[in-house]
């Protein structure tokens, strides 16, 4: 089983044909017969090789559109006998088959043709079943056959030959490899199917991903991490390019990815908005009329908190926002875009990472979220609803003023994103306090209280930057002293979804402190 094994027949037979044309030569420099199907037959045969056709090995025609060509026992006996099996071999003779030795095979593309936005009967038609049999096949007989279904692998193999044959350790790597394509293939198209006849409940759930990168180390210096992606087609960290800056770390992909998907909250034909991310949660979130004042507003909430942080915008980044941005030292900036003299002011700061996403995230968009828990995966439905969704009403004898409103709908959006129990505050277009992960709620608010006193101190203003302000709770209060200590701290309206067994007792608590309450109905958890 652990021996360097000879290469004598191959088949040869991809969708993605890059690099075969070279691969082919290799392989029949090195005296392996070549045996092909299709527009790979076509592409070997015009680079002067002598490829044999499948049906001239099996002895069938491709038929039925294609649908059936390799799957046949002259294919799939040559794939899995065991070469040192006496019954093996004399089933091999009795029936005339011939080993293969070597597969190359990627599929259909599936997930592509998903993206593409094609037709049920189209995107059913690319789901490949003689690829993924062939290489199951070759991968389980790995101990003789070698299977190849990713172009980056033809010259390892070709250097492999010249040296003697194929090792035992590569063979077997390569099957891992090789399952590993065909059940992330099987998960596309079982994802897909689920959504398609909405089917949420499948009885069996899988997530796939591609690798991107392996990373240093992960959340921990002790732990190990890679990054894969799943191809969604989603504005992001995963989808971004990298103008500049070293390689992303993990922690920096989770808080990149946390501070885009807020931004994305907002409309950029509306206004510009920008928040600044530590540790996955907002440590300052801003609108304007332009993205340098969304900034310098964000930035004025916790400018401790923002060093080392993340910069989200909504809006293409013009030269004057960078100059603020680069004032403070910042792992990461992710834009829709940036003008070139706004990378350029960016580029003096060799380490800081520019992502330029194309466009924002959907905030509406379905999707799924999934989270590892000991024994299990728990899935749900992205949280793709907002305060815009909500039927607003006003339990207060007191009603909410113009400007409290517009700014009780910020407070709201941004509390969606921010760690449990979340409790906001928001002035005049931007955050003025926030508590995040606190596991009371009237902690959640006197951090933010706090916090808030250090940054007017910081902006030279006296007392709190809550005084005034209109505040956000992402759950409903279970008991009045919630309500009070933000009443504490200055607000002077509240929105919440209520639903408390207590809720009468908290208005009454708001009636008495003469601040408005509006209730949306709809709770944002985020754990």
């Amino acid at each position: 089983m652990g021996k360097t094994v000879s290469v004598g027949r191959a088949l040869l037979s991809v969708f993605d044909k890059s690099g075969m044309a070279d691969f082919a030569r290799g392989l029949s420099e090195a005296g392996v017969e070549l045996v092909s199907t299709g527009g790979t037959h076509r592409l070997i045969s015009e680079a002067g090789l002598s490829v044999r056709d499948i049906s001239d090995l099996t002895g069938f025609p491709e038929m039925m559109d294609g649908r059936v060509k390799t799957l046949h026992p002259k294919v799939h006996g040559g794939l899995l006998s065991v070469r040192d099996n006496p019954e093996h071999q004399a089933s091999m003779d009795t029936h005339e088959i011939g080993p293969i030795d070597l597969v190359a095979v990627n599929l259909y593309p599936f997930e592509k043709t998903v993206a593409s936005g094609a037709s049920y009967d189209e995107i059913i038609e690319n789901i490949d079943i003689g690829g993924p049999a062939m290489v199951r096949s070759a991968a389980k007989n790995h101990a003789f056959v070698t299977v190849v279904v990713d172009p980056a692998d033809y010259p390892a193999i070709l250097e492999a030959l010249r040296n003697g044959g194929i090792p035992f350790e590569m063979r077997q790597r390569l099957a891992a490899k090789a399952y590993a394509r065909t059940a992330a293939y099987d998960s596309a198209i079982s994802s897909w199917f689920a959504r398609e006849i909405d089917f949420a409940d499948v009885n069996y759930r899988s997530f796939a991903g591609t690798l991107s990168e392996v990373m240093r180390y992960g959340e921990n210096p002790h732990q190990w991490a890679a990054f894969y992606k799943t191809g969604e087609n989603r504005p992001g960290v995963a989808t971004a390019t990298q103008v500049q800056g070293k390689t992303l770390s993990y922690n920096n992909i989770n808080d990149t990815d946390a501070a885009f998907e807020l931004v994305s909250e907002f409309d950029p034909a509306q206004t510009a908005a920008v928040a600044i991310i530590k540790h996955a949660n907002p440590c300052g979130v801003a609108v304007a009329d332009d993205l340098k004042t969304a900034y310098v507003k964000a930035l004025r909430t916790d400018p401790v908190s923002a060093f080392g942080g993340i910069v989200a915008t909504n809006r293409e980044i013009d030269a004057a926002t960078a100059t603020e941005i680069v004032k403070v030292f910042t792992e990461v900036i992710v834009a829709p875009s940036a003008t070139a003299e706004a990378q350029e002011i960016i580029a003096a700061k060799k380490n800081l990472r520019l992502l330029l996403t194309g466009g924002v995230a959907d905030p509406k968009s379905e999707g799924l979220t999934v989270k590892s828990v000991a024994g299990g995966l728990l899935v749900q439905g992205r949280d793709n609803a907002n305060v815009d969704d909500c039927v607003l009403k006003v339990v207060t004898r007191r009603q909410p003023t113009e400007q409290e409103l517009v700014d009780l709908k910020l407070a709201a959006k941004v509390a969606k994103h921010v760690k449990s129990n979340a409790i906001i505050y928001v002035k005049d277009g931007a955050t003025a306090g926030i508590g995040a992960g606190q596991m009371s709620r009237v902690d959640s608010a006197r951090v933010a209280h706090r916090k808030s006193i250090d940054a007017a101190e910081a902006a030279g203003i006296d007392g709190a930057l809550t005084q005034g302000s209109v505040v956000a709770s992402d759950a409903f209060f279970p008991f009045a002293d919630g309500l009070e200590a933000l009443v504490a701290a200055g607000a002077t309206a509240v929105i919440q979804p209520g639903g408390s067994m207590r809720d009468e007792e908290v208005i009454a608590a708001a009636d008495a402190a003469g601040i408005a309450m509006v209730m949306t109905g709809m709770r944002h958890f985020r754990h």
